[in-house]
Formats: structure tokens, sequence, C-alpha cells
């Protein structure tokens, strides 16, 4: 396809991705060493006020889910993103303490590690429209169905990934497409992210189908 911008559409296999994002951002151990394009954003709106993104480390057969943290901190279930607006950073003692706040309970450990901070189950929350619909006013676009190569700079928050799906027109899937690329910054990948209503809870971390209006799709 030519180099144009156009509507993006991420399979839900794949938008799990773009929630992973947030979480690095969020991490404390990258708020504490000033290395997140979102270390200025805490209480603000990071997506659009109809975006809410929950962690439930109690949720029931959850992949991730436990009582405690891996210091011993009881945890709960939050939204990590309330309507848009980024509420906690992801802490364990030894960031809260390098930040001056109180642990999240978010401290995970490894075998051979000390304990670093992470996340348990987190999805973001399905949408009103249904994938059909999410697809249906698009005249050309692009719907993601995997990414290739890992080209997200947690710092500026630009992301460039090698992608290959199917190209869209009037509202369908038409013909396959690869060895492209797909661009912009997180920040405003989330600002103009919409859901869709197709949610499953399948991993620690889920996510339906979205789109995202005015991405760069890099080919001929």
């Amino acid at each position: 396809v030519k180099s144009r911008k156009v509507p993006v559409v991420f399979d839900a296999r794949v938008a799990r991705g773009l929630v992973g994002h947030l979480l690095s951002a969020i991490n404390g151990s990258s708020v504490a060493r000033g290395t997140t394009f979102l270390k200025d954003a805490m209480n603000t709106a990071v997506f659009g006020s109809h975006i809410t993104i929950v962690e439930d480390p109690h949720q029931h057969r959850g992949l991730r889910s436990k009582p405690c943290d891996a210091e011993g901190i009881a945890n709960r279930r939050a939204n990590l993103i309330d309507k848009g607006v980024l509420t906690t950073w992801l802490l364990d003692l030894r960031t809260a303490r390098q930040l001056g706040l109180k642990s999240t309970g978010h401290a995970g450990r490894g075998t051979s590690s000390p304990p670093s901070p992470g996340s348990t189950n987190v999805y973001l929350e399905a949408g009103m429209l249904t994938r059909e619909a999410l697809l249906a006013d698009i005249k050309d676009g692009l719907y993601v169905t995997d990414l290739v190569g890992s080209g997200v700079n947690g710092v500026t928050g630009d992301y460039s990934r090698g992608a290959v799906g199917f190209w869209i027109e009037n509202g369908q899937l038409t013909y396959p497409v690869s060895e492209i690329t797909v661009a912009g910054n997180l920040k405003d990948m989330f600002k103009n992210l919409t859901p869709a209503s197709d949610l499953e809870l399948r991993y620690g971390v889920d996510a339906p189908t979205v789109r995202i209006e005015g991405m760069s799709v890099a080919g001929e």
C-alpha cells in the first residue's frame, strides 16, 4: 500500500500489547529514573474519557491472581486508568521509597533477583461498538493482525512497528498486506483510541479490538 495516514485497527490479540506499553510507562522503576514519557502525567488525562483500564489481582481463575505482592503487601482491584485519567504508579517498597510514596502492592519476585514492580491481571474495558461497527465508517485503513520488531521508545513514546494484516476499504477487510510499518507516538495513540466490545479475558493482560485514528502507515 502507499504511505499515508489512516485509521489503524488492532486485532484484540495484538491490542493487548498497547496496554503492555502503558504498564511499562507507569512502572515505578521507570518513573524513579525519569525514563518514561508519562513521568509527569499522574492525575492527568492520558486517554479519552471513555477509557478505563482495570487491574484485578483477585480475578477468579486469573493467570496472575494472588492475594498479596512479593513483599507481603495486600493488593486490591483498582482502575489504573479511570475515565482516561492516570491514577497510580506500579510501586514496590524500593521504588516507593525513591519517590517518597507508599508501596502500591505491585512487587514481583523472580528466582534469582530482588523484588521489582509488576502488574497482575490487567484489562482495557470493552467499549460499546462491535468490531464490525468499529470498521464500518473506515473508507481506507489498516487492520493489524500481527506486529514485527520492537521499535517503541519508552522515554519519548515514539512507536514504530512492522505490521501484517488486511487493508480496509469501505468498512470491509479486503486484501492482505505485509512489509509495512505503522508509526505514531503513544501519547497521541492513547488519546485517539476507541475500544470495541469484544473483550475476552484470556491472558494476564487483555484488550478488545481497538481503533486508533490518524496513524502513519509506511508502504511504497
